[in-house]
């Protein structure tokens, strides 16, 4: 199961559909950001498509010399925007796909509005979500709920990213839901009745083992996303920020024009494929080894053309240089300056104490690490509100609890009334009231005896001591062992053997962290295909929490 793959071959087949001849691709916000995770601008030139433009532009020229592509949600607007574009069309023929389910009185619709018969083909092409990663899918919503009800329309968008992620992967699943949470059910009968309304759609090849649809609440482990990471992706989108795999880098201090904005993509780019989930001490050494190894590779200041068969080497191997220049360029800067964040608010320092609260529970020895950040002017007002929150998640009913004295510290600091809020709030919305499962305490034997090897063993890094919830939670899923009084079926049937294709979707938000845990369980793990998905994936430290406590 690839996601990546899965779309990438969707847009693909768009292209080859339309035949020969240039070619103008028309998209929404929502699918301009689809196709651009997946495929670079110069690959889509390749295949003769020479202009990418808005279905709400206004200010379009006419082309008639162009095919139009378009490759929209079926939304209302979209529909509308589409019936007017065919009334005067601007080009000389329309391909036309739409990302999920079109109805039928909207093609009628279109029809009628195609009086130039200038539409060749009406297709549904089910690429209605982000393809982050090959195992990793995000809708890039926030704010999909009100407390603990669900705003409709996120509702109805989840449901349609879900079942478009299901249909390109050809997938009809059974369907586990977290019971403590009535979000994850309403979703969980929501697409249900898609599956069951378009069941001609689902019918799929039936497999020995059914695939599974595992819907789980953010609720349930709100520390995960409160812990910097120190994985190459992760540290890229919570320090510098990654939106459909760009970067902007305008305020790194002193940085060259050119790169001022980059793309990483794992598909385009060797170095960043290769270092993706390494721990940022790796990334180092392999900056180094990318640096040397540009060193060797460098035309000679001195070199000398003296033949035809010169020169041609150098004009084959040019293009390649020029590429490797721009990658080294790229990575050291972004290297540099995520060395340079990590230095400036302490990060190896906070990052102790996040262990240390999400790990350990020597309350003492916590409390004392905590008084002492907050009182560090170096570690910053985001970090020093992530610790607190930490804190009050671990130690919510401790009966020596120093919470207000920590809000005290906050206060001192001069914290934002907004940020300081954000403690209470995670507790509302993640507290031990709310979880469905035993986040923090292990109380059963099979818990207590995994911590006592855990110990023995040690760890090899007191900075990637914590593990998410989800490795668990998968990993009771994959031995046959997670229970239906907390996850249940939906509807009576259940799997009589272990799953082998998992779908796992987290509302209200997934994060790196969790995207490794599924990247390492799908290495290790022979026979299991596990792809995890979410509303967003922008959830990893407070600024991006908000969005926890919102959605």
């Amino acid at each position: 199961m690839n996601v990546t793959l899965a779309v990438k071959q969707y847009v693909s087949k768009m292209i080859e559909t339309s035949g020969s001849g240039m070619k103008v691709l028309l998209m929404d916000r929502e699918t301009t950001s689809v196709v651009s995770v997946v495929y670079s601008q110069s690959e889509i030139l390749q295949k003769e498509v020479y202009l990418f433009e808005r279905i709400e532009s206004q200010n379009r020229e006419p082309m008639k010399h162009l095919k139009a592509l378009c490759f929209l949600r079926p939304t209302k607007e979209n529909v509308e925007l589409l019936v007017q574009e065919l009334r005067k069309p601007k080009y000389s023929v329309y391909f036309i796909f739409f990302s999920n389910v079109i109805s039928k009185s909207e093609i009628k619709a279109l029809a009628e509005a195609d009086e130039q018969e200038v539409v060749a083909e009406v297709q549904e092409f089910y690429g209605d979500f982000i393809a982050v990663n090959p195992h990793l899918f995000s809708l890039n919503l926030t704010g999909v709920s009100r407390g603990r009800s669900w705003e409709p329309s996120m509702l109805q968008r989840c449901t349609q990213g879900l079942t478009a992620v299901l249909l390109s992967l050809k997938k009809c699943p059974m369907i586990r839901y977290q019971l403590s949470s009535d979000l994850s059910k309403r979703l969980a009968e929501s697409v249900k009745q898609i599956i069951t309304k378009e069941y001609e759609l689902f019918d799929f090849r039936k497999t020995e083992v059914p695939p599974l649809l595992l819907i789980l609440d953010r609720s349930d482990d709100t520390i995960t996303p409160l812990l910097n990471q120190w994985t190459y992706q992760a540290m890229v989108h919570e320090l510098l920020g990654l939106n459909n795999n760009r970067i902007d880098l305008s305020r790194v201090p002193g940085v060259n024009k050119d790169l001022k904005e980059v793309v990483l993509s794992a598909d385009n780019d060797e170095f960043y494929a290769n270092n993706l989930y390494l721990n940022f001490g790796e990334i180092g050494t392999n900056i180094k080894n990318l640096m040397e190894d540009f060193q060797k590779k460098r035309p000679k200041g001195q070199q000398k053309l003296e033949s035809i068969s010169d020169m041609k080497a150098f004009v084959e191997t040019y293009p390649q240089f020029k590429k490797m220049s721009g990658t080294v360029s790229k990575h050291v800067t972004v290297v540099g300056e995520l060395s340079r964040l990590v230095s400036e608010r302490v990060l190896m320092e906070v990052s102790e104490v996040e262990q240390e609260l999400a790990c350990q529970g020597d309350h003492s020895n916590a409390s004392q690490m905590v008084r002492r950040m907050l009182q560090n002017p170096r570690v910053s007002e985001l970090d020093a509100v992530r610790l607190v929150m930490l804190y009050a998640l671990r130690y919510e009913r401790h009966t020596n609890t120093i919470l207000p004295a920590l809000k005290g510290e906050l206060e001192r600091r001069g914290t934002s009334e907004h940020l300081k809020q954000m403690v209470s709030r995670v507790v509302d919305f993640g507290g031990k009231r709310v979880r469905g499962s035993d986040l923090i305490t292990a109380n059963d034997a099979v818990a207590i005896t995994k911590q006592f090897f855990k110990g023995l063993k040690g760890v090899e890094n007191v900075y990637t001591q914590h593990q998410p919830l989800l490795h668990d939670t998968l990993d009771q899923l994959i031995k046959g062992r997670l229970k239906d009084s907390q996850f249940p079926y939906l509807g009576p049937s259940s799997l009589r053997d272990r799953p082998q294709d998992i779908i796992v979707f987290v509302i209200g938000g997934a994060t790196y962290e969790e995207a490794l845990t599924v990247y390492n369980l799908n290495r290790t793990s022979p026979g299991v295909r596990i792809v995890l998905g979410a509303a967003t994936y922008t959830i990893q430290g407070v600024t991006s929490h908000n969005a926890v406590i919102r959605s």
